[in-house]
C-alpha cells in the first residue's frame, strides 16, 4: 500500500534521503508519497554491530537502485543519519550506511529510507536493536598516537575523513584516502622518541569489500618492520620492538579502493 506522510518542506535530506522525526520549526510543509521499502527489499535488513558497541553497519539490498540512508536514535526523536557508504550519495543495489556515535549495551530505533532516479521514495518500518558490551583488547603495551601528530599522508578524501582521525581514538572516526588503494600511506610523529613494543590497527571498509587495508608495514628510520595483518572488524595488534620518533605506516596488500585506517596505535612499554 502507499502511505502518503507530510513532511516539513525543512527536514533534513541526504543522498536523497528526506528524514523523519525531524522538526524544524518551518510552517510550510509538501506532501510526500512515501511507498514501503518492502515493495523494493531484495533480502532482509542485517544490523551487524562493531565489538566496541559504538558502530553498526546496516546492510540490504533492493531490486532498484537507491540512494539510502538510516536515520537513528535512542527514541523516536531519532536524531542521526547515516548513509549509504560509498561517500557520493549515488544510487545503487547494495547499500551498508554505517551507524556511529553509539553506546554500548543500548537499544536504538532505526528506519531505513531511500529514493530513485525519479524521486519515487521509499521508507521501511521503525526498526530496532542492541549494541553489544564493549569488548576489551589486549594490547602490548600503551598506546602513544594519541599524542602524536599526522605529518604527511598519501591522501584524505574529505575534511571529515581526515587522517588526523586515525590516531584520535575514537572508533567512530576514521581516514580514508581518495582512492590511493595499495598506495595508502600515513606518517605519525611522536613528541619524542620512544621505545615501541608493538602497533595496532584498524582498517577502515566498504559494503562493496573495497578500501580493506589487508596488509601493512611500518618503516621506522630505515627500519621496515612487516608486513603485518591488518583487519576491518576490529582493532588488530602485533608486537614489535623498535626505537624511534617518526612512525610511517605504508598499506601492503589491500582490496583497493578508498583505503584507510579506523585507528593506528603505537604502544609503549607500559
Amino acid at each position: 500500500m502507499v502511505v502518503r506522510a507530510t513532511l516539513l518542506a525543512l527536514v533534513l535530506v541526504l543522498a536523497g534521503c528526506t528524514g523523519v522525526g525531524s522538526d524544524t520549526g518551518s510552517a510550510d510543509a509538501v506532501d510526500v508519497e512515501v511507498r514501503p521499502l518492502e515493495e523494493v527489499l531484495d533480502s532482509s535488513i542485517v544490523v551487524s554491530a562493531d565489538p566496541s558497541g559504538t558502530s553498526a553497519t546496516v546492510s540490504l539490498t533492493t531490486t532498484i537502485p537507491l540512494a539510502c540512508a538510516a536515520i537513528y536514535g535512542e527514541d523516536d526523536d531519532f536524531g542521526m543519519v547515516a548513509t549509504d557508504d560509498d561517500m557520493t550519495g549515488a544510487t545503487m543495489i547494495e547499500h551498508n550506511p554505517v551507524l556511529l556515535g553509539l553506546e554500548p549495551e543500548t537499544d536504538y530505533q532505526y528506519v531505513m529510507q531511500g529514493s530513485d532516479a525519479a524521486g519515487n521514495l521509499y521508507r521501511s518500518e521503525v526498526l530496532t536493536f542492541t549494541t553489544p558490551e564493549a569488548t576489551e583488547v589486549a594490547t602490548p603495551g600503551t598506546d602513544v598516537a594519541v599524542h602524536g601528530t599526522v605529518t604527511e599522508v598519501s591522501s584524505e578524501f574529505s575534511d571529515a575523513f581526515g587522517a588526523a582521525n586515525a590516531i584520535d581514538g575514537d572508533p567512530a572516526t576514521e581516514w580514508s584516502s581518495d582512492d590511493d588503494g595499495d598506495d595508502a600511506a600515513i606518517t605519525i610523529e611522536l613528541p619524542e622518541v620512544t621505545e615501541v613494543v608493538g602497533f595496532g590497527v584498524r582498517s577502515r571498509s566498504m559494503g562493496d569489500g573495497s578500501s580493506i587495508i589487508e596488509r601493512y608495514q611500518v618503516i621506522v628510520d630505515d627500519e621496515v618492520l612487516g608486513p603485518f595483518e591488518g583487519d576491518p572488524d576490529g582493532l588488530r595488534t602485533v608486537e614489535a620492538a623498535t626505537n624511534g620518533q617518526s612512525f610511517r605506516f605504508e598499506a601492503v596488500d589491500t582490496t583497493g579502493g578508498n583505503t584507510g585506517f579506523v585507528a593506528v596505535e603505537i604502544y609503549a612499554a607500559d
